[in-house]
């Protein structure tokens, strides 16, 4: 068994009450959090290789904790430190200069959460750690995603076998590369097959091996997915699908660490972690005989389910935006956003191919949009007002709680375009969207921009 990879930790000690959706996100980016109140004594107890980070959150700090805080900062003058300053001008933010000065970066409430994301992120690429990490493709901020790749995390080290459950299209390959990538096998290979694209007769063959003469056209031997994968990671896709005799040789592999190639009665030692993916309910699977309970229990040590698009709320537009952009960034396209009616559309389709249906239909828009804004009809969706009548009160209700959003949107931008002096790219900076999007949420909302 590989050894367990040793990361270096990631502690934020939060000197305030950290929010439970802000709880979320840090472990999702990997980030272990400590409460330390403003008014108890602080003491650091360090590890060699941690990276710790401080962050005063003085959104509702009195000001009498200055003298504690700004001891704190002074007992730790080596870690990064972030100063959270409350909303308000310039002048209410003068009695908190002593300390903000002093910090290494200083973010204004609202916060956005891709704010405190790219602000811890940049703390470490000063500190020389890499900006980037595999779980990047695992893209969301919803609840769902979020728990998703704080799970991931947690597996990645740990060196037992994963199952990963969810529909079709919900990203189960990427969370496996993941897995691979994140583990103390990172550097060994990673070797991937979809069991229900194979024909039974030659799954055996494909996974464990064959030798010279062992049937009709194996005229040399060949060595397995598992051989290849030897010291490194087997992801087996739809592996609901595998014929009875593989289940049993796969039995083995878990069980002993061992196979035998058809037509050799040898066994060959093999040192893997298999990763096993599947869209159907195993548990069904094995009550009907069609799936190996014992098989099935030694698959299921760690679980990591998928969310569905549908349920995934925020994270559909943040997809639709990083999938429009990076097919832009490969081929030419007039396309630069989605119309507001093409936005309604998408929050209320039902996405039954997740994903990969969204990305889908962008590319296919994309290419045959014929003007700067995708339409709901060039991605095939119904419009939003379609509903039918037995849906009439739930949409009714929706209108009322989108029309209510779309004004408060409008209005957040406003004021920061009129903070900011109209200049897009300092909106951008203090909203933490990219200057594409404000120009696009400025054309839904219909501002004009003026000049400073």
């Amino acid at each position: 068994m590989a050894a367990v990879m040793q990361e270096a930790p990631r502690c934020l000690i939060w000197f305030g009450q950290c929010p439970h959706s802000t709880r979320l996100l840090l472990a999702a980016e990997g980030w272990a959090l400590r409460e330390q109140p403003q008014n108890q004594p602080f003491s650091l107890g360090l590890r060699g290789q941690d990276h710790v980070a401080l962050l005063f959150d003085l959104r509702q700090s009195s000001i009498e904790a200055l003298p504690s805080l700004l001891d704190c900062l002074a007992s730790s003058p080596n870690l990064p430190s972030l100063c959270l300053l409350p909303e308000g001008d310039a002048g209410k933010h003068q009695p908190w200069r002593a300390l903000s000065r002093q910090c290494s970066l200083v973010l204004q409430a609202p916060l956005q959460q891709q704010q405190l994301v790219d602000g811890l992120q940049a703390l470490l690429v000063n500190g020389s750690e890499s900006g980037h990490t595999p779980l990047d493709k695992l893209i969301g901020q919803s609840p769902a995603m979020l728990t998703t790749r704080s799970t991931v995390r947690k597996y990645a080290p740990v060196d037992l076998p994963v199952l990963i459950t969810g529909q079709t299209g919900t990203g189960k390959e990427l969370a496996a590369h993941a897995l691979h990538s994140l583990s103390a096998r990172c550097q060994q290979p990673m070797v991937a097959i979809n069991c229900g694209a194979i024909p039974a007769s030659l799954v055996q063959s494909e996974l464990f091996g064959h030798e010279r003469g062992a049937f009709t056209g194996a005229n040399s031997r060949r060595l397995g997915l598992f051989e290849h994968a030897n010291g490194g990671t087997v992801f087996l896709d739809e592996v609901g699908d595998l014929p009875a005799d593989a289940q049993t040789a796969l039995l083995r592999v878990l069980q002993q660490g061992t196979l035998e190639r058809i037509g050799s009665h040898t066994p060959v030692k093999v040192n893997v972690r298999v990763i096993a993916a599947t869209h159907i309910d195993l548990e069904s699977a094995v009550s009907a005989g069609r799936f190996r309970s014992d098989l099935y229990y030694r698959l299921n040590v760690l679980r990591l389910h998928l969310p569905p698009l549908a349920e995934r709320g925020q994270d559909i537009m943040l997809l639709a935006e990083h999938a429009l952009q990076d097919f832009r960034q490969r081929h030419r396209s007039r396309a630069r956003g989605f119309s507001p009616e093409c936005v309604a559309a998408m929050n209320h389709w039902p996405w039954p191919g997740n994903v990969r249906e969204l990305i889908n239909r962008i590319q296919r828009a994309a290419v045959i949009c014929e003007s700067e804004w995708i339409q709901p009809q060039e991605m095939e969706l119904p419009a939003a007002g379609g509903a039918t009548t037995a849906n009439a009160s739930t949409h009714a209700a929706g209108g009322i709680l989108d029309d209510a959003r779309r004004l408060a949107e409008r209005q957040a931008l406003l004021g920061c375009l009129q903070e900011n002096d109209f200049n897009i790219s300092a909106t951008a900076r203090s909203m933490g969207l990219s200057r594409v999007t404000i120009y696009r949420l400025c054309r839904r909302h219909a501002i004009q921009r003026q000049m400073p």
